[in-house]
């Protein structure tokens, strides 16, 4: 073999290398995954209801995306659920913060939205956000708006519920305004 062909070969190798490395790279970082977090601290908040939060979903403040999170899990003591995320560290709350799980649009992703309050003291690394608002479950209000128009519905044909009260001329009588 000459020294040109091993030459080639070899940066044949090492171009098909680098690709798969940055293929390897890429998938991480879209699929959510990160190499280093340096750059992020962890915040908690305690949720009686993440109603379809995800693990990668983004944290906001002010509409501005700021981390992700990172871990939901089920606290064993009292049955809520202790969401963890990742906040970048220019992203600074303090104590009052309020953590509030929201949706895009009707129907879309969940995500949470971070309300900072007005206090001096900031939260730290694992510090747990004690103001949080749950989930709103839109498929529980459909539901109770809808039984509870029916039931509505059902109390006005009900005849027995119904008083007919007469007046002084009779029921036939007509009022003059």
């Amino acid at each position: 073999m000459s020294m040109n062909s091993r030459k080639t070969e070899f940066l044949a190798g090492l171009f098909v290398l680098i690709g798969l490395c940055a293929v390897a790279y890429l998938a991480i970082r879209v699929g959510g995954g990160q190499f280093y977090s340096k750059d992020t601290y962890l915040l908690k908040a305690r949720f009686q209801n993440v109603g379809g939060l995800t693990v990668g979903a983004r944290v906001t403040i002010a509409g501005v995306s700021v981390g992700t999170v990172s871990a939901i899990t089920l606290d064993p003591e009292d049955f809520v659920a202790l969401v963890e995320m990742r906040l970048g560290l220019l992203a600074k709350v303090d104590e009052d913060t309020i953590a509030s799980v929201k949706s895009q649009g009707l129907i879309g992703d969940k995500y949470v939205a971070l309300l900072p309050g007005g206090s001096d003291v900031m939260l730290e690394e694992g510090d747990v956000i004690i103001d949080t608002e749950s989930a709103v479950d839109i498929e529980g209000l459909i539901s109770q708006f809808a039984f509870g128009a029916i039931q509505e519905a059902g109390e006005e044909e009900d005849p027995g519920s119904e008083v007919e009260v007469e007046s002084e001329s009779g029921p036939d009588a007509e009022v003059e305004p």
